[in-house]
């Protein structure tokens, strides 16, 4: 029998902290910040430390309520009903995460909203049945405030419904600590991808739609710690996923391999 592996997370704030008091008074939890700065390793990490299980929902354009809730399924010659992970988690207690809630379609955060008030019941209406949510249930959602606007932007009356926590890069010491925990890589060179990192986080002038995750620069780290020359691993994992205009992608690996 293996021994389960403890996620690695480093804290910034007092996220910990609020997240264990939002768990223990049945409060759900908003994770605000852009992509791959650690808000689903985050959830693991609580998920680990409270003891519980998570499910996790990536949620997108076409994730609906009925994708959340369950469905009816043909089983041989008969109809039965599929719990969907809200309706599992809300029954066996367990933390569900919706990672981008704001992408989901709206009837999603409709079949939210009543597990996220006092009354922490979900209906489903193709049952007739309202469920009231296990104890230790408990509902975090996620979503990227910096490039969702319009119909994707979470309304001021759901934002209010939870208790929120910012998210962001890290700051260098931390981002370098992460990087060495994640990959193995040497610090010296944890420390340069991170001065990469810092370095086109900082473009403005490019027009990035997104900028460098640490997510990217554990990626690279890992290819440079596995063998592969670092200018290829940076220019893969790092610069190429962030555009495919041609210029800037020439100037972003300008840029890091004078770093490198």
């Amino acid at each position: 029998m293996t021994q389960e592996k403890i996620p690695f997370y480093l804290p910034t704030a007092q996220e910990v902290e609020v997240f264990r008091h939002c768990f223990e008074n049945h409060l759900p939890v908003l994770l605000k910040g852009p992509t791959g700065t650690g808000k689903t390793r985050f959830v693991e990490f609580m998920a680990y430390t409270l003891g519980k299980q998570s499910i996790t929902v990536s949620c997108h354009e076409e994730t609906s309520a009925t994708d959340l809730i369950g469905r009816f399924i043909i089983k041989g010659s008969e109809t039965v009903w599929l719990d969907g992970p809200l309706t599992t988690a809300v029954r066996s207690g367990a933390i569900i995460y919706l990672d981008e809630v704001a992408e989901a379609r709206p009837d999603v955060i409709v079949a939210i909203h009543s597990l996220t008030d006092f009354r922490r019941m979900l209906f489903i209406d193709k049952l007739n049945e309202s469920i009231t949510a296990h104890p230790d249930f408990m509902l975090v959602a996620s979503y990227n405030p910096g490039y969702q606007r319009g119909f994707k932007e979470l309304k001021p009356s759901t934002r209010q419904r939870f208790v929120a926590l910012p998210f962001s890069y890290p700051k260098k010491e931390a981002e370098i600590e992460i990087l060495v925990n994640e990959s193995g890589i040497e610090a010296t060179m944890a420390e340069k991808l991170v001065r990469i990192g810092q370095k086109i986080r900082n473009l403005e002038e490019v027009g990035l739609a997104e900028t460098v995750s640490t997510r990217l620069l554990v990626d690279a780290a890992k290819l440079i710690r596995s063998g592969l020359p670092k200018r290829i691993a940076v220019r893969s994992a790092v610069i190429e996923p962030l555009t495919d205009d041609e210029h800037v992608l020439e100037a972003l690996s300008d840029l890091s391999n004078l770093i490198l």
